[in-house]
This record gives C-alpha cells, sequence and structure tokens, in this order.
C-alpha cells in the first residue's frame, strides 16, 4: 500500500511535469506564429501577404505568409497541432489524478453541496462539454462577424461557470476547473477547427480547386481568441498552489479579474508586435485589476470547509487511519508539529491561512489528510518546512507505522461500507 502511495505521487508528479513542458510548447508557437502575423512586411510585391527576416542561433530565416494558400501544394508541411493536444490530453490525466481520484480532499466541499465523489467528478467531466457546446454555438452564430460582441459573451460565460462552480467544488477545485474549463475550449479549438479548415484547404490545393478563404478566417478567429486567453489559463493552473487565490469566498471574482488582465497584456504586445501604437494604458489598467485582485484576497476567508464538527462521520479510509493502535501517539505529534500554521486560526507569524488549507488539528482531521502527512512528513522532510518545529526521526517513523497499519486496515473498512 505504501509502495503504491509512493508511485502514485511519482506519476502524479510525472505527468505534472509533462504539462508544464508541452504547455510551454503550445503557448510558445502560439505566441511566436501571432507575434510574426503581427509583424508581417507587408509592402511587398508577389502573390505572399507578407514576409518578415529573422536571426536567431546564428542563422537568417526569411519567412513568408500566404493569405489563403500557395499556388501549388508544398512538399514538406509542419502541422502544429500535438503541442495543443499533449497539453490537453497531459492536463486531463493530471485532472484524474488529483481531482478524481483524490476527490474526497480535494474536489467537492460538502459544506456548499451535499453530493456523492461520483457527481462531482460527472459534473467536473460534462462542464468541460458542455462549455466548448456553448462557446461553439456561439461562434458559429451570427455573432461571429462581430468579434468583439463575441469576446465579451464569452468573458460572461467564464464569470458564470467561475460562479457555478464555487457552489459545488472547493475553492482549489473552483480556479482549476476554471482553468480546465478554457483550455478545453481553446484545444477544441486547435481539433475540431483550426485544423480541419486547414485540411479543407490543402484538399483544394491537391486538387486544383482555389482554396476559400472563408476557413482562414474562421480560424483566426479562434486562434486569436486562444491567444487572449492563455495568460489566464497559466494563473488558473498555478492557483492551486496559492490559497490568497483560490481559499476565498471571492475567488471567482478573482478570477473573472484575471480574464480582463490577459486581455490587457495581450492587447499591449500584440499591438507592439502589429507596430500599432505603444498602448502603455493597458500596464496601468492591469496594475489596477492586480490590485483589486490583492484587495479581494484580503476578505474574510469562507469558513465553511473550516466550521467542520470532529464529530462529523468519517469516510471508510478515515476510519482506518483513526482506528491504528498508534493513532494516539500521532495526535500527540502531528497536532503539536504542524498545528501552528494547520489550524483554523493559526499563530505561527506570518501564516494567517492553513498552507493549501490542510487542517491539522481534531482527529478527523489528521485521518482526513493522512496520506499527506506521510507523504510530506514521513517518507520525507517537506514537513515541517525547515523542520522548524523540530520534528524528530522517530516521529517520522512513526508516522510511517501509522500509515502503513491504516492501510492495512483500510480494505476492511472499504469492505463494510
Amino acid at each position: 500500500m505504501e509502495e503504491i502511495v509512493i508511485m502514485w505521487d511519482w506519476l502524479g508528479f510525472a505527468v505534472r511535469w509533462l504539462h508544464v513542458i508541452t504547455a510551454m510548447a503550445w503557448i510558445g508557437s502560439s505566441f511566436y506564429f501571432i507575434a510574426l502575423d503581427l509583424g508581417l512586411n507587408r509592402n511587398i510585391a508577389g502573390p505572399a501577404d507578407g514576409e518578415e527576416w529573422q536571426v536567431h542561433g546564428g542563422g537568417f530565416y526569411h519567412i513568408q505568409k500566404y493569405l489563403v494558400a500557395p499556388e501549388r501544394m508544398p512538399e514538406h508541411l509542419i502541422w502544429f497541432k500535438w503541442e495543443s493536444y499533449s497539453t490537453w490530453l497531459s492536463g486531463a490525466a493530471l485532472l484524474m489524478i488529483v481531482y478524481w481520484a483524490g476527490g474526497e480532499l480535494y474536489l467537492i466541499d460538502a459544506a456548499k453541496a451535499d453530493l456523492a465523489l461520483w457527481q462531482g467528478i460527472a459534473i467536473s467531466a460534462a462542464s468541460l462539454a458542455v462549455g466548448w457546446l456553448i462557446y461553439d454555438y456561439l461562434c458559429k452564430s451570427a455573432l461571429g462577424e462581430r468579434p468583439t460582441v463575441l469576446m465579451v459573451l464569452l468573458f460572461v460565460l467564464l464569470v458564470i461557470m467561475g460562479w457555478a462552480y464555487n457552489q459545488v467544488f472547493t475553492g482549489r477545485a473552483v480556479l482549476l476547473h476554471l482553468g480546465a474549463f478554457t483550455a478545453t475550449i481553446m484545444t477544441a479549438n486547435v481539433f475540431f477547427i483550426i485544423m480541419p479548415n486547414q485540411r479543407i484547404v490543402v484538399a483544394d490545393l491537391k486538387a486544383g480547386r482555389p482554396a476559400d478563404p472563408k476557413y482562414g478566417k474562421i480560424a483566426k478567429l479562434r486562434s486569436t481568441h486562444n491567444n487572449y486567453l492563455t495568460l489566464p489559463v497559466i494563473f488558473l493552473m498555478l492557483s492551486n498552489h496559492y490559497p490568497l487565490a483560490f481559499a476565498t469566498q471571492y475567488n471567482w471574482i478573482i478570477a473573472a479579474l484575471v480574464f480582463l488582465m490577459g486581455v490587457t497584456i495581450r492587447h499591449y504586445f500584440n499591438t507592439r508586435h502589429a507596430r500599432a501604437g505603444n498602448p502603455t494604458w493597458t500596464w496601468l489598467v492591469t496594475v489596477l485589476l492586480f490590485i483589486a485582485i490583492m484587495a479581494l484576497s484580503q476578505a474574510p476567508l469562507s469558513q465553511d470547509s473550516y466550521e467542520e464538527s470532529e464529530a462529523r462521520t468519517l469516510t471508510a479510509t478515515e476510519q482506518a487511519f483513526a482506528s491504528s493502535d498508534h493513532f494516539d501517539e500521532i495526535m500527540t505529534v502531528v497536532p503539536g508539529r504542524c498545528a501552528m500554521c494547520h489550524a483554523r486560526e493559526p499563530f505561527y507569524e506570518g501564516i494567517r491561512r492553513a498552507p493549501k488549507t490542510v487542517l491539522l488539528e481534531t482527529e478527523a482531521d489528521v485521518a482526513k489528510a493522512a496520506r499527506q502527512i506521510y507523504l510530506h512528513a514521513g517518507v520525507t522532510h517537506a514537513m515541517p518546512p525547515a523542520n522548524v518545529t523540530f520534528m524528530e526521526d522517530a516521529e517520522r517513523r512513526l508516522i510511517r507505522k501509522w500509515y502503513a497499519d491504516g492501510a492495512k486496515n483500510l480494505p476492511l473498512f472499504l469492505a463494510g461500507q
């Protein structure tokens, strides 16, 4: 059991690593092509829509863009698609590992919604698909010819989803799911719209037919949306490491302001790349939005999840660890070494909220966080940070014994559910 827990944690780390790498590749290529397209020199003669000379790594590159397509199909054509697909697939896998498999701890906030874990997972999965269907319908409607109005409606959709997630999920899951919701729209744009449209153009070229420019126009609209959504998605993916962002009742409003920051930041760089001016006002707006976010994070935390009664019914997993012969000893170690920070009202200097919102005061708290305690204080020395409370090696061994004992009890309690 202990070996499986460690392997599972390493699997999560590996998938997270993969997700970051693929996201870097996708974002890098996306930003590069947006900047390239905006900065092309279009004062040239010939069939090309624009060209650019660039230098990198000791070499010179001559790049030309055709508005629709060249007269004939080139022999070697590079498609940019797997950067997007790999990012979404690795992100989906990470969502399943952390928020579905670890749903009892991370997904559903029982103080907000009385749902079974499978119901929370169903909401998690269905919301991603529904979001794409709504967005795609809006884009294919007459609003597709009114990009500014469409962008405003997309923002409204994202705000509504943030509020809706906050009615069911933990704060951490709210922002992460809003990021996954947005990233699903972005990757679906590539898979269902941009790539098929490019294939139609390629097929026309191969058949000797003139390519229809509408396909490029549609693809460019979706690509522009992706460009403005990228920075907020990165913020939302990182947010689970910062309780100031997710552990407040106003987390969905913070997310809404982050989407606006994404627009102001990208507007500045897109304008600069297009050599259309220097809109420095966007930085002032961005700073004001960020100040508003910091102010919201100072608002009182929603204490619902902190007001659990110690007498609440424990889950089968929690009962297995609470029934261990070592549990009484653990309750003299963990709260004493950890609860100065991991408390409803932390008293360690500089700590205002329990890190990661993990509480370690009551028996229910400790039983609920058994896996985290085992990994962060038993197997590794990650906690307490810098060992500020002087946890001894014997106490870490006790944590490992307690977890092993609880793991042995677990099948019995699960069978008795």
